[in-house]
């Protein structure tokens, strides 16, 4: 079975996302990435919580600009009758959601996108490795990457670091 990343940009000072879940700030930051390429070849399946899904159902959000197609799982535990075309809605603890995920990903990677469903894998033991694309940009507020009242250490090992002209990729695997 395939690894579980969480692949996500953040800016310079660790929010994911503005003020009221804004992403409008990350379009001056996509570009030619090596690195997002050679994920984006990896990607097996997606696992999405509920905020991340409102935004990547619209035509301005799906994931990767939509240069990627394939399995979108939901976690969430109040799933509407339908669901937006080429997504699934998963309930059950974050264990289920990823088995689910992982089943549909085969041998290429779980990507986690959003952060309550990041931490929730981390907390969980689930995550494997974290590729954050960092943007030269200092938003302020929003939506941190990691955000955990009283704090937890949550070691990192570094396997890669790259550049591309717009972001700089900080590649590390979870220290279990």
């Amino acid at each position: 079975m395939g690894k579980v990343l969480w692949h996500i940009t953040m800016s310079l000072d660790g929010f994911i996302a503005g003020p009221g879940d804004d992403m409008a700030w990350l379009v001056d930051y996509l570009g030619p990435n090596p690195t997002a390429d050679q994920v984006l070849a990896q990607i097996g399946a997606l696992l999405i919580g509920n905020r991340t899904y409102q935004l990547a159902k619209t035509q301005e959000g799906r994931p990767y600009g939509g240069a990627w197609t394939g399995p979108m799982l939901v976690l969430t535990h109040d799933a509407p009758e339908t669901a937006a075309a080429g997504f699934t809605f998963v309930s059950g603890d974050i264990k289920q959601a990823v088995a689910a995920a992982k089943a549909a990903a085969g041998d290429k990677y779980v990507v986690i996108l959003g952060a309550t469903t990041a931490q929730e894998c981390l907390d969980a033991g689930l995550l494997d490795e974290v590729l954050v694309h960092i943007a030269p940009v200092l938003l302020g507020d929003g939506v941190r990457l990691f955000d955990r009242p009283g704090g937890t250490n949550v070691k990192l090992e570094r396997i890669g670091l790259t550049h591309s002209p717009l972001v700089t990729n900080l590649w590390l695997r979870v220290v279990k």
